[in-house]
């Protein structure tokens, strides 16, 4: 399976080696807010816990493709060193972002637009191609008004920071992805989190908020498929709570759309809510092969009142000629006949990989979905299990605190529709014995 035998992976650190406890301890957060007056050379605390990570093996990120998201990848690590194996790293779930008609899109966009936007939304930024994708997407969605954004994290933010003043309030899923807090907090003080997927919790919120106050708006933010423990909220309970209260619902589908439900429609076509959410937010960067974000409504005045008061927005580069002709392509391709079998074969590469997994006696969270989480436990297990990785010709990612729960550290893998029975065998193969082999220098 490797790609070139030539290419060796850089030999895992040796167990039996002494590693200093700040190495396989501590985490980022730790290191958030440093003091002194000084801001540059304040970050140095951070950067000699990163360092002594990075010189020991046990730093995964900031990694870099040597080639294109394919099932089989070549990349380089953060120190610049060659590692290659099945790649159930990169978020590319339709397998879209090589395929030869929408790389001819892209192509045919560049040679008559040109390579920029050249501009905002707001100041010439659009061309007729992206006035297509907003029709295209309200139709995908049932939801007719879409604002674009340039990225999927602009948009989670904006639409908070677009839409919520500083008396409103909102109500978010304690497990609610980065852009969303962000935009939260940036937008308003007045936050309260539920419990994950709990909407009984939530309506008590809803409840206790309209006790004294039925003058200010709510904003209740949840996700279609949460990227870290691949399960999904009762959408119906959600958005009924939301009417009952007068609060508002926007649900995020970054991960859903498009690899899931009939005609790529996600949790929300899974669930028969479709047309049916106040808000829908979005992301392009998993099942849509480009960078790019949207929010969709059913109200013009919430897509005009976006375009004017959303930051990112307004004052964000529009998305490029070519990254919307690929959206649209994708699109295409997702809504056709072609689109189903290529979510088929994800589904039986998902569930391929849980069922080798739970074979080899290891726990995939959540339900079936592009999103596999191997759940490991401890953050200095799991670093070690994924130091030893590429060693196994697997490539994947290492969730830890504070991305997940202390003592939740996971491997988030992420499944393509052109990864072979035999790839998804070799992942989980390669998983075991890593675990194993961490365990067994733990002990």
């Amino acid at each position: 399976m490797l790609l070139n035998k030539d290419l060796a992976s850089p030999a895992p650190p040796q167990r039996g080696a002494p590693v200093a406890k700040h190495v396989l301890g501590g985490t980022t957060r730790d290191n958030k807010d440093p003091s002194g007056t000084h801001l540059l050379t304040r970050t140095s605390q951070f950067f000699d816990w990163q360092q002594a990570r990075t010189a020991a093996g046990y730093w995964p990120y900031s990694r870099s493709l040597e080639v294109a998201p394919e099932t089989t990848s070549q990349i380089l690590d953060c120190r610049g060193l060659p590692q290659q194996g099945v790649n159930f790293a990169s978020q590319d779930y339709l397998s879209l972002a090589s395929d030869a008609g929408v790389k001819d899109a892209a192509i045919e966009a560049i040679r008559k637009y040109g390579v920029h936007s050249a501009g905002s939304a707001a100041v010439l930024g659009n061309t007729n191609l992206s006035l297509r994708l907003e029709e295209a997407l309200g139709e995908l969605l049932a939801t007719e008004h879409v604002t674009l954004f340039p990225t999927g994290w602009a948009a989670g933010y904006g639409v908070s920071k677009g839409l919520i003043r500083p008396d409103d309030y909102i109500l978010m899923d304690l497990l609610s992805h980065s852009c969303l807090q962000e935009g939260a907090y940036a937008a308003t003080s007045k936050i309260s989190l539920y419990r994950h997927l709990d909407h009984a919790h939530l309506r008590s919120l809803l409840q206790r908020i309209r006790k004294h106050d039925s003058k200010n708006a709510i904003l209740v933010i949840t996700e279609g498929l949460f990227s870290m423990d691949s399960d999904s909220p009762d959408i119906n309970a959600f958005q009924a709570a939301c009417h009952e209260y007068s609060a508002t619902l926007v649900v995020d589908v970054a991960h859903d759309l498009g690899a899931m439900g009939e005609g790529g429609t996600g949790q929300l076509g899974l669930q028969k809510m479709l047309g049916e959410v106040d808000l829908v937010m979005g992301s392009f960067s998993k099942s849509f092969a480009s960078n790019g974000g949207f929010v969709a409504s059913r109200h013009a005045a919430v897509k005009q009142f976006l375009k004017a008061f959303s930051p990112p927005q307004t004052f964000s580069n529009a998305l490029s000629p070519a990254q919307a002709a690929t959206v649209l392509k994708t699109i295409e391709i997702i809504r056709s006949p072609r689109g189903d079998a290529l979510r088929g074969a994800l589904m039986q590469n998902i569930t391929s990989l849980r069922g080798h997994l739970l074979a080899h006696g290891l726990h995939a969270m959540g339900a079936p979905s592009p999103i596999v989480p191997v759940l490991i436990g401890r953050e200095d297990h799991a670093r070690i299990a994924s130091s030893l990785l590429p060693g196994h010709g697997v490539i994947t990612n290492l969730a830890e605190y504070p991305a997940v729960p202390q003592d939740q550290a996971r491997l988030r893998m992420q499944v393509m529709a052109r990864h072979t029975a035999a790839e998804t065998t070799m992942a989980a193969l390669g998983v075991a014995k890593a675990i194993a082999q961490t365990k067994s220098g733990c002990n």
